[in-house]
């Protein structure tokens, strides 16, 4: 027996097939064989067409011997009957069989097994399937978007080529958009729903998109993650850009519908020399044929319902279009730039080492905080710079980096004063003196307040003033000097505490040397002897040493 796929799956390759889908294009959506794919539509064809049949033998249900019954049948011989409504209940309440199972036993002694529930669960299931709810939406409320197959495009060496054909449609008055690109990019669709947005006159307040990999990052029904690219253009056009949910092309029904339009009426059969033929062709087909239309749900002419009604609803159009930007990740250097396009921009020195996420096109650059940190948060904006140049912000430079001659002369003018005055005159008068080298000098000025006082400082500036000396060697020379005759002498101090009389400390070596001595006369052996002529054993005879 082949391997039976899963429930959820089943009932996806039938909800594609009841709004249409083909046998490839479903296959081709879920990722399984084609051939698994037409088996499983014949036998939901054979269960709707075949009524359920009941087993030979079998009569009306009693106490002792329930009727056996095909599956699907409304009589079952299952322990679950009784408790129909209850587990109806549960069902619209979202509780699954496992849960149904566990408040059975619990609550009303059931006997069954969890088998036994989640069957009778699938089968009410089938037999009660609940209606597809129809959303209509107001005038400039929402557009959907879809891609399809385009007509066939030739080159001039023959060769053909299929693009894609997006298409646009309003929801309220099915107004639609139709244009065909090679590739599916971001780039090409970011274009395509500009042209929409332009072509209509105004902006619709959502748009209902498919999960294609270039609008979306990861499909998710409640907190997709969106191409940032995509949010930016949402955010300049005042739009919200809102995906489906996957596998579910119901949610947006009305473009699923109007793509099979565009390719049935318009493209079918057709062949085109460029690609933008096709597009020409199709702005043609849009005005004289989709608008002139009675549409088969509003039964109204569609062209006319978006003129009188909906037009007026879209919100306006931003003056400029959307600013195409190119987009990459890049590593704050250690200088404090980032590399952009052969170019050098300035960041915040906060964020030397990490990585930042770079937008730019053909006039500015914006630099903003990592996708990985949370939310975009710009940090830089900068004027687009010729290759090889830099752009540096002064608010990027760390006030560690920045001299005092970078600061200026007014600054350092303004620091002298602070010392005292005769240091600021003496600065004012120096500066006029010298000029441009002076400025070094009111920096090193400035730099003496950190190993002088003040006044000191201040003092030794009305000296040199006096006699019209404006060197800054001496500034440091008559600060020595004040130094050195600042400097306390030290009082000798005859008698203290701690202090021994001198004649205590010759007594104690006195007494130090006799113990030592005695001490080296204990240790030796031998103790010396003379001989008859009274000379000792160790004397020396004729200048040489007899011992």
């Amino acid at each position: 027996m082949a391997n039976q796929l899963k429930v959820a799956m089943q009932q996806r390759i039938k909800t594609l097939h009841e709004v249409g889908w083909s046998f490839r294009r479903i296959a081709r959506e879920l990722g399984i064989d084609r051939a698994t794919v037409a088996r499983y539509v014949h036998l939901f064809d054979a269960d709707n067409s075949k009524p359920a049949k009941v087993t030979p033998g079998s009569g009306p249900p009693s106490e002792s011997k329930p009727a056996k019954v095909t599956p699907g049948s409304d009589r079952t011989q299952s322990l679950c009957k009784p408790y129909r409504h209850v587990i109806i209940h549960l069902l619209n309440q979202g509780l699954k069989a496992q849960r149904i199972w566990q408040d059975l036993k619990a609550e009303y002694g059931f006997s069954g097994s969890y088998s036994s529930v989640k069957r009778y669960v699938r089968r009410l299931n089938n037999q009660t399937p609940l209606p597809f709810r129809r959303m209509e939406c107001d005038p400039g409320m929402e557009v959907q978007v879809d891609f399809g197959k385009g007509a066939f495009v030739f080159d001039a060496k023959g060769r053909r080529r299929k693009p894609h054909v997006l298409r646009i449609v309003l929801s309220h008055s099915r107004k639609a958009y139709s244009e065909v690109i090679f590739r599916q990019s971001t780039e090409g669709f970011i274009r395509c729903l500009e042209n929409a947005f332009w072509y209509f006159g105004g902006v619709p307040k959502t748009v209902v998109i498919d999960n294609l990999r270039a609008a979306v990052s990861k499909a998710d029904w409640y907190d997709p993650d969106l191409n940032p690219k995509i949010l930016a253009f949402a955010e300049h056009y005042g739009t919200v850009i809102l995906p489906t949910k996957s596998y579910t092309p119901r949610h947006k029904g009305k473009v699923e519908s109007g793509i099979k339009y565009v390719q049935q009426n318009g493209l079918k059969g057709r062949s085109f020399a460029s690609l933008q033929e096709e597009n020409n062709f199709l702005l043609d087909w849009e005005e004289k044929v989709a608008d002139t239309r009675i549409h088969g749900t509003t039964r109204k002419q569609v062209g006319k319902i978006f003129e009188e009604v909906e037009r007026e609803a879209l919100r306006p159009l931003p003056k400029e279009r959307f600013p195409f930007f190119f987009e990459v990740e890049r590593k704050v250097h250690r200088d404090g730039y980032v590399e952009v396009d052969k170019s050098f921009y300035s960041v915040p020195p906060e964020y030397l080492g990490r990585r930042v996420l770079v937008r730019w096109d053909s006039r500015m650059v914006r630099v903003y905080t990592s996708h990985q940190v949370g939310p975009l948060k710009r940090i830089a904006v900068h004027v687009k710079r010729e290759p090889g140049r830099f752009s540096t912000d002064p608010k990027h430079i760390a006030s560690e980096k920045i001299c005092y001659v970078e600061r200026g002369a007014k600054w350092l003018l303004r620091k002298t004063r602070l010392i005292g005055p005769q240091a600021g005159a003496w600065a004012e008068a120096m500066l006029k003196e010298r000029g441009i080298p002076g400025m070094r000098v009111l920096a090193g000025l400035v730099s003496l307040s950190g190993r002088y006082p003040a006044t000191a400082i201040d003092q030794a500036c009305g000296i040199a003033l006096s006699h019209r000396a404006f060197r800054l060697r001496a500034i440091r020379e008559l600060l020595k000097r004040q130094s050195h005759a600042q400097q306390e002498q030290l009082e000798f101090m005859e008698h203290h505490p701690i202090i021994r009389e001198m004649h205590e400390y010759g007594d104690f070596l006195e007494v130090k040397f006799n113990a030592v001595g005695t001490r080296i006369q204990s240790l030796w052996p031998f103790p010396p002897s003379r001989d008859e002529g009274g000379r000792g054993q160790g004397s020396v005879e004729n200048g040489r040493d007899t011992s």
